[in-house]
């Protein structure tokens, strides 16, 4: 019986599964949770969202809003389920993340043509068609099964999740709502500080005791998810002109920006959880009560979810990955998500896509595809195989990653064509797919 085995049911394992499922071909999907959960996941829900609950800019005019858009033309069960569950979140799409994961689990566990296995993967079939989505939390086990076959080290570095903290327990007469340059009433909570108040902040952040490291482990932290205190670090306005910058905030209170804002953003749909904003950390537990607890209108802030570190694994996918997320020792076994070294909820999802439809294709003996690099997906996979081996790191799509317009104009049209183009290319790449 043909068949493709996917590992991991994340969010690319998920996409990868449906996109061969509802094409008519058997899948055995293996999720280890939650018989075995990883540092950060708390459940054995299918595309359980850890980092944050939002999926970035909806907007076209940036990059990764274009790519949830090809993703959604593309027929994307991820982008199918953030629409059903999208909650208030400004520019931002946001939702609320059980109704997301609880959308992705019952849409495979309904499809005939999916078998789950509960159960971790220790070892890679090297005979069996394979899609490996076990994202940045890869088990030991399986990071050493997958290392033997490309014979090259992995990577890593450290990735933090940001606190949560419970709605009533929000001062709401010290903090005011307001999206950042935006008129109407806003979803986003601000917490605004005085100098005073927000240079005391920074001592007593940079003061504070961190969880450490082990002994073998070197701190590789991307840059678009620095922990706070790593931020703090490189100078004391850092912060002020980072996730705590005041522009576009004015307090209705005193007519004025404040110094600093700390921003939280909705966590579910009923607004009872709020997400602080960039506060991605590695502090202790009793220091993020005590240090986050100097914001004013968290002084009683009781947390649903402290901040936390996890490692994250990734290949050098310019040395191990072809044009089409195969191994380019094993051409059956494909990689998903964030371990080819894209970083972020949408990107990932777009490798499991990509990794999905190629695994069918390679079963069914056709050609295997990869999209034009003026697209956004085809843009991430032209990074995948140029980038620079010896300095390789995870990527988020960005503009700079697509070919440049072949005339020069404005910014603000650069995006808007950039985009059209990408949607464009898309299109017509799609009429001749057979």
């Amino acid at each position: 019986m043909k068949e493709i085995i996917v590992i991991g049911a994340g969010l690319a394992g998920s996409e990868a599964a449906y996109q061969i499922a509802k094409r008519g071909v058997k899948v055995k999907l293996y999720e280890m949770r939650p018989v075995k959960l990883t540092p950060a996941h708390k459940t054995g829900l299918f595309g359980e969202l850890v980092c944050s609950n939002s999926l970035r800019s909806k907007e076209l005019t940036k990059a990764v809003g274009v790519l949830k858009e090809e993703l959604r033309r593309l027929g994307s069960l991820i982008i199918e389920a953030a629409i059903h569950c999208e909650i208030p979140g400004g520019k931002a799409w946001v939702v609320d993340r059980e109704c997301f994961a609880t959308y992705i689990t019952h849409k495979l566990l309904n499809l005939s043509e999916i078998e789950v296995i509960r159960e971790e993967v220790t070892e890679i079939p090297k005979d069996k068609i394979v899609i490996v989505a076990t994202g940045p939390l890869t088990s030991e086990a399986l990071a050493k099964s997958l290392s033997d076959l490309i014979d090259v080290p992995f990577l890593h570095f450290y990735d933090a999740i940001s606190p949560i903290v419970y709605a009533d327990s929000i001062n709401w007469e010290k903090v005011f709502i307001a999206d950042r340059g935006s008129e109407g009433e806003g979803v986003y909570v601000n917490c605004p500080m005085t100098k005073e108040e927000y240079e005391r902040f920074v001592v007593e952040l940079l003061k504070a005791e961190k969880v450490p490291l082990h002994p073998f482990e070197e701190p590789k932290y991307f840059e678009g998810c620095l922990p706070i205190e790593v931020m703090a670090e490189r100078g004391k306005d850092t912060l002020r002109y980072g996730p705590m910058k005041p522009v576009g905030l004015i307090d209705p209170r005193t007519g004025k920006e404040p110094y600093a804002v700390v921003q939280l953003r909705p966590e579910n749909k009923e607004k009872t959880l709020y997400n602080m904003v960039g506060f991605q950390t590695k502090l202790k537990y009793y220091e993020q009560e005590r240090v986050f607890r100097m914001i004013p209108g968290l002084e009683k802030a009781e947390f649903a979810r402290f901040g936390s570190i996890h490692r994250n694994t990734f290949v050098n996918a310019p040395l191990v990955l072809t044009p089409y997320l195969q191994l380019k020792n094993y051409p059956n076994i494909f990689l998903a998500g964030q371990i080819t070294g894209v970083e972020g909820y949408v990107e990932s999802t777009a490798m499991g896509w990509l990794a999905g439809i190629n695994a069918l294709r390679f079963l069914q003996g056709k050609p295997l595809l990869t999209p034009p690099p003026e697209t956004a997906i085809g843009s991430l996979i032209h990074y995948l195989q140029s980038a620079d081996p010896k300095h390789f790191q995870p990527m988020n799509v960005n503009w700079g990653l697509m070919p440049p317009l072949e005339k020069r104009v404005s910014k603000k049209d650069k995006y808007y064509m950039l985009s059209k183009r990408a949607l464009e290319r898309l299109e017509e790449w799609l009429k001749n797919l057979d």
